[in-house]
């Protein structure tokens, strides 16, 4: 084996109906339910306003090199979301139009690239998911080398091939999916809260909140 040179073709999915249960779910709710740190940096962002939710099929490519996710698009399968370590350089694209459009027809669920993009008109009018970091006309090299499926890191988070990626309008989180039952059930819990207290205002033109005023007296605040 060549080391930092290799494509691993399949690896284990979750089951879909567990990938499903975070459909709509909004990525804000989740991250308060993984302490509040599991979310991506922020500015890897959405340019078409699309949210995403499948299954993470990894590429770890060197700078401005996209020689590996060309070859990657021969095995990524429907519902897999492409999440690409570009290592976060913003001054030479890895992904445009043409690879973008290869992984709408491969079947993917979208991509995430820690790094820039370019054709960002073209991208931005597409009814599919496309999150990166930044901008750059500058086009990639195709002189590798870079691995697939492996273990990667995205925005200051380890993604691991298979982990279940959600991502909306506010960012990005990745879910092992030997956590993603808790993390879902939590979630749901927060949602039924954070209903309860709007019900409250609407109801009422206020919210008790008082976990609150709970908080505060724990502080020792002094309200005057």
């Amino acid at each position: 084996m060549s080391i930092g040179c290799q494509i691993i073709t399949d690896f284990k999915r979750p089951d879909r109906s567990l990938v499903e249960l975070f459909e709509g779910l909004q990525v804000a709710d989740l991250d308060d339910n993984m302490s509040r740190t599991q979310a991506v940096f922020h500015k890897i962002s959405s340019f078409t306003g699309k949210t995403v939710v499948g299954t993470a099929f990894t590429i770890k490519l060197p700078h401005g090199d996209n020689l590996m996710f060309r070859a990657a698009l021969k095995y990524v399968k429907p519902g897999d979301v492409i999440v690409i370590d570009a290592g976060g350089f913003e001054d030479r694209a890895v992904i445009g139009e043409v690879t973008t459009k290869y992984a709408m027809k491969a079947g993917a669920a979208g991509i995430i690239c820690d790094g820039a993009l370019r054709d960002s008109m073209v991208l931005s009018e597409l009814d599919f998911p496309v999150f990166a970091k930044g901008v750059s006309p500058n086009g990639p090299f195709f002189n590798g080398p870079g691995e697939v499926n492996v273990p990667i890191v995205c925005g200051g988070q380890l993604v691991n091939p298979g982990d279940i990626v959600v991502g909306d309008q506010d960012g990005i989180v990745f879910i092992k999916p030997e956590l993603a039952e808790e993390v879902y059930r939590n979630t749901i819990k927060t949602k039924q809260k954070e209903e309860l207290l709007l019900k409250e205002l609407e109801e009422t033109g206020s919210m008790t909140q008082t976990f609150v005023w709970e908080r505060l007296e724990q502080i020792g605040c002094t309200i005057v």
